[in-house]
């Protein structure tokens, strides 16, 4: 591809770290989680979310246990400064929420943010100012010790307006661009905010390392981490956060590693809404520790609701395969993962497994809300005996014996495939039941009599075809047998044999019913199934008998 040579890298190696985080292989607890979806992922919308639109999502946020918030920059406009003012006076905010606002470093922004916290029981202050070298270079124009000037201000501010103002307020910085700043001069200023805030046991101070523009592997960034959290003074009393954005399609991977590297916390959207490509997905990020046994310590549930009142409120749309979310990420449309999935699950039920180790399925999709009949097995051309079968069973309660659930599955994907779309279940059972369940044409039998002589059981019945109608006597070892030889009769003797037979009793359904399932070989050598339901499970066999015979009929003629 050409021009790839005006591309160089735009990252800075951490000098002297020892990547002593490479020796870690999970995470063992989930960070503090900060939602940025009021005000990161707000301002990234064509149509940024009304006032409403923002107390409803607001909501949801707290509902879904966040105990940070950040809710906007109430310096920016009116909607801003109104939204924060409407959750403090409406008492909107939970004891254990605290809402985060943004700042730069001029002193009316600093003065008015502080004027719109009036009357929070508690909040984050979240001073930031750009320091990487293109910013410093191509924006500001201005040297380091000047970058460093415009930290140190706001931060002398927020800490003059903090003492004015009654509430309990925390501190946070951010380094913007934090990736494309050199560490060095990234720990300096922060060490310099740090020494004017002066941050306790009691009184914590949060230091944000932005991936603001994502320019290298993941493993960089979790260095630079590393780094920082070596270099910045009073590291006890510091809360080391990580808001990675999503430019090289690396947040989760950079905010993984950069836990392990020594963060303490998160700061990202649901679904991972933000500028450009995004901010790390907390969902993805937080159902990964969950896959891994840990609490993410936020409550995904109810995924398929979450996403309805995010779509509704941000006027976006989470792609169908977006890990845990999307509609089709636990959807198997290939035979040979739903006959896996099929197979997991029973032998899950059948071991009584606490733990979780189905096939193809990182997590129970009932965990987030979905449902397996609905969400996992889906029905095209491509699939295969297996999820029909397991599709069958679960929803309709019927066991096919494995000869007919392959002949089965060939006609669904037939259907699938000459039609160019997916099948619902209902449709795959009405293909089931028009080709293979109580056909009583072209022969019908009526007015079936049976009696038992000396071991063998009688028969009586008559036989309607072309609008003829043929009374039958015959005999058998059983009643099935002797229907079969009935039909013979009418039929020709060497018309079928019977081949093979199963039943069972319906489980589940609302009343109790039994099927089962008869094939018959015809002249041809070839097989023929049938299968009948009844709630009495003779009847049901010698329905599944007609039906066979029926289709070896009708493909005949």
């Amino acid at each position: 591809m050409k021009g790839y040579e005006k591309y160089q890298k735009q990252f800075f190696e951490a000098p002297g770290v020892t990547g002593d985080w490479m020796k870690k292989s999970v995470i063992e607890k989930a960070p503090i989680w900060c939602s940025v979806d009021l005000r990161d992922g707000n301002q990234a919308l064509i149509v940024p979310m009304s006032l409403e639109e923002k107390l409803e999502f607001f909501t949801v946020l707290v509902n879904l246990g966040f105990k940070e918030i950040e809710i906007g920059f109430p310096a920016a406009s009116d909607t801003e400064y109104e939204f924060c003012r409407t959750l403090i006076e409406r008492n909107m905010i939970p004891e254990d929420v605290t809402v985060q606002v943004l700042t730069q470093s001029r002193e009316h922004i600093i003065k008015k943010t502080f004027e719109a916290l009036k009357g929070a029981p508690s909040a984050i202050v979240h001073l930031y100012n750009s320091t990487s070298v293109a910013q410093r270079e191509q924006v500001f124009r201005r040297s380091k010790e000047e970058i460093i000037d415009i930290a140190v201000t706001g931060a002398e501010l927020c800490k003059k307006y903090r003492e004015m103002t009654p509430g309990k307020f925390r501190f946070e910085y951010s380094p913007e661009s934090f990736t494309g700043t050199e560490p060095e001069f990234a720990a300096e200023i922060c060490n310099r905010v740090i020494d004017i805030w002066q941050p306790t046991k009691d009184d914590p101070v949060i230091i944000n390392l932005p991936v603001t523009v994502s320019h290298s592997m993941p493993h960089v960034y979790a260095n630079q981490v590393e780094y920082m959290c070596k270099n910045l003074k009073n590291r006890e009393n510091l809360i080391i956060s990580l808001h990675p954005h999503n430019d090289r399609g690396c947040a989760v991977a950079d905010s993984e590693l950069g836990l392990l590297a020594g963060g303490d916390r998160i700061e990202g959207t649901l679904f991972g809404n933000g500028e450009r490509t995004g901010n790390v997905d907390i969902v993805t990020l937080a159902m990964n520790m969950y896959s891994q046994g840990i609490d993410p310590e936020l409550d995904f549930s109810d995924i398929p609701a979450i996403t309805k009142v995010y779509e509704k409120v941000t006027g976006m749309q989470v792609y169908q395969r977006q890990p845990y979310s999307g509609a089709l990420v636990f959807a198997a449309f290939s035979g040979s993962h739903q006959d896996a999935i099929a197979k997991g699950m029973k032998w899950r039920v059948e071991k009584n497994d606490e733990h979780w180790t189905v096939p193809y399925l990182p997590i129970d999709p009932t965990d987030v809300g979905r449902v397996y009949e609905a969400d996992v097995i889906r029905i095209n051309s491509q699939s295969g005996k297996g999820g029909i079968e397991y599709l069958m069973e679960t929803r309709y309660s019927h066991i096919l014996p494995p000869k007919m659930r392959e002949v089965f599955g060939y006609k669904v994907k037939g259907v699938s495939d000459k039609a160019h779309k997916e099948l619902q279940p209902e449709e795959v059972y009405k293909i089931f039941s028009e080709n293979y369940l109580n056909v009583n044409a072209p022969v019908k039998v009526l007015d079936i009599a049976y009696e038992k002589e000396q071991g063998l059981a009688e028969v009586s019945f008559t036989v309607e075809r072309e609008g003829r109608f043929e009374k039958v006597h015959a005999t058998g070892n059983g009643r099935l047998n002797a229907v079969s030889n009935g039909l013979k009769q009418v039929l020709g003797k060497d018309a079928f044999s019977l081949e093979d037979y199963s039943e069972h009793s319906m489980e589940g359904r609302s009343t109790a019913r039994a099927a089962a399932y008869v094939s018959v070989k015809g002249k041809n050598e070839r097989i023929y199934w049938g299968a009948g339901v009844d709630s009495d499970i003779l009847a049901a066999s010698v329905l599944a008998l007609i039906s066979a015979v029926n289709n070896m009929l009708k493909e005949q003629a």
